[in-house]
């Protein structure tokens, strides 16, 4: 599970990203959904975009997926979804800590 500042670190860095998949009319397919867990084990994060003549909604795909390869949903905005999955022994993006974190 990613806190509320890792979750901002990572929108900040997928809004520099051009969607790297699309989801269309053929929804999500175990194939593209291999294709997308293969690309976060390189890359750890992935923007994805739904397309108008998707039965699916971004919100809806993007649960969909994240579901079936252990990824989280960082962020749905419009037809576009952020998607992370850490990478254990060969993390990419380092996260921010929470050792700075106050207790009320």
């Amino acid at each position: 599970m990613i806190t509320t500042k890792q979750r901002a670190f990572l929108k900040s860095l997928a809004a520099k990203l051009e969607p790297t998949f699309q989801v269309g009319k053929g929804g999500v397919g175990d194939e593209q959904t291999k294709s997308i867990g293969d690309y976060l084990k390189a890359h750890e994060l992935v923007k994805i975009k739904i397309l108008d003549n998707s039965m699916y909604t971004a919100a809806e795909a993007a649960s969909e997926i994240a579901e079936k390869i252990g990824a989280e949903v960082v962020t749905v905005i419009g037809s576009k979804a952020v998607l992370f999955k850490r990478n254990p022994p060969k993390p990419v993006i380092e996260l921010p800590s929470n050792k700075n974190r106050k207790k009320i």
